[in-house]
């Protein structure tokens, strides 16, 4: 039995934040050292971020509100809310999105109804209240009252990974289930102006959106692309727990993203990949790229021993491929398998650094990180509503084919790694 995700759907705030505004606004606050103003320009232009969307209204320059909360546009400063006043917005705007994102998903889904749903699966680390939206989700989608529940809160950026999971395990268990996955974070809420740097980090990336599909063992319409989820893996880093976190304070939640994630990342990606690849037989030299079986610095350290030995024992007739170069050839037809047996890459685009290791690392090309940059470029990092972005615009591309493998990743708190192995399913 297959388990697809179908009718991916996206859903952004109306108002729109142009990154080299927001940069200016940042760097004017009273109080920045200048340090501080250096670390904004610095963070701001290299985020690889254009424009993001927020769900505050009065987060513009030409804002008129007369009693603002968040930003008062008059005098171009960033107000310090209480966790509870953002909070409130929270519960408003993030139920709007949430349904939104639900109603267009079941719209875009050919055969399912809103009275087929069995479960829905909500995940969101920005805010909380009670009853929560996968409440609201059956009461305004009009879905049915047995219909079961469950919530995946503040788990951060990678929680939308084992929200799939969860749908595909409620799926298995009984193949009439159709699971509605919902995903709404309004990061924007906790932005602040502060010298710390991982606050101005924090700043120049998140920003608001919310992503819904479907997950059910039927099959997708003609012409329909969707995709079967395979398999899943969950890995913590060796090191990290101090390195990206989400705490609550008394003036919103506070985000730790250090400049060492990227660095965490590319020390040990390979090896969060590798385990999911393990239960895969068709990726069986990948995991040997990977270094599961043997590091790549030994394997072609191994490679070079042998032709040294053929060299010598054929007299020499393999004189013009030299062991430094067998070495070369020998590593990159290693990693060969990554991008190759794999076509898709559905990469969190946690930052542009975060990006950039990855590719490197995995020796990935330009156009397999072009899906993750683009949804950087547009909207920014959205918490755990950004890897279903991705994925969209996988599947929306024209050159996406039937059969295709993808692999997807997300990073969060802990540090912790979810992926998993996917293949495109064209109706």
């Amino acid at each position: 039995m297959s388990v697809t995700l179908r009718a991916l759907q996206t859903v952004v705030p109306s108002t729109v934040l142009i990154q080299d505004e927001v940069r200016d606004v940042f760097a004017s606050q009273p109080g920045l050292s200048r340090l501080g103003k250096r670390l904004v320009t610095a963070s701001f232009n290299l985020s690889g971020i254009e424009r993001r969307h927020t769900v505050i209204e009065e987060l513009t320059l030409d804002s008129e509100k007369p009693d603002p909360q968040f930003f008062d546009a008059a005098t171009q400063t960033l107000l310090v809310p209480s966790t509870r006043v953002r909070n409130e917005l929270y519960i408003t705007e993030a139920t709007k999105l949430f349904v939104e994102a639900g109603r267009r998903a079941l719209a875009a889904c050919p055969g399912v109804e809103a009275a087929d749903v069995t479960h829905v699966v909500t995940v969101s680390c920005t805010g909380f209240y009670a009853p929560g939206p996968d409440y609201m989700l059956v009461r305004e989608l009009g879905l049915k009252p047995t219909t079961q529940r469950y919530h995946l809160g503040f788990m951060g950026c990678y929680a939308s990974m084992p929200a799939l999971r969860t749908a595909k395990q409620f799926v298995e268990a009984d193949p009439n289930a159709v699971v509605l996955v919902v995903s709404a974070e309004l990061c924007s809420l906790h932005l602040r102006t502060s010298d710390d740097p991982d606050t101005i980090v924090a700043s120049s990336l998140f920003s608001d959106g919310a992503a819904a599909g479907i997950v059910s063992s039927r099959a997708p319409a003609p012409g329909e692309n969707a995709l079967s989820l395979d398999l899943f893996e969950t890995v913590i880093t060796p090191v990290g727990e101090g390195d990206m976190a989400w705490k609550i304070g008394d003036e919103g939640f506070e985000m730790v993203l250090s400049s060492y994630v990227p660095h965490i990342i590319d020390q040990h990606i390979e090896g969060a990949l590798a385990p999911l690849f393990a239960k895969d037989p068709g990726l069986a030299a990948a995991i040997a790229a990977l270094g599961e079986t043997m590091p790549i610095e030994e394997f072609a350290s191994e490679v070079a021993e042998l032709a040294e030995v053929a060299e010598v024992s054929s007299g020499g007739s393999v004189a013009t491929l030299t062991a430094p170069a067998i070495v070369i050839a020998a590593t990159e037809a290693a990693r060969a398998p990554l991008s190759t047996a794999i076509a898709h890459w559905a990469i969190h685009p946690g930052g542009r650094s975060i990006l950039d290791k990855t590719e490197a690392k995995l020796g990935l090309s330009e156009a397999q990180l072009v899906p993750s940059r683009e949804t950087l470029r547009d909207y920014g990092n959205m918490s755990s509503a950004t890897i279903l972005f991705v994925l969209k615009a996988i599947l929306d591309a024209p050159d996406t084919a039937d059969g295709e493998r993808l692999c997807a990743m997300a990073f969060g708190p802990g540090l912790t790694v979810e992926s998993g192995l996917m293949t495109v399913v064209r109706g």
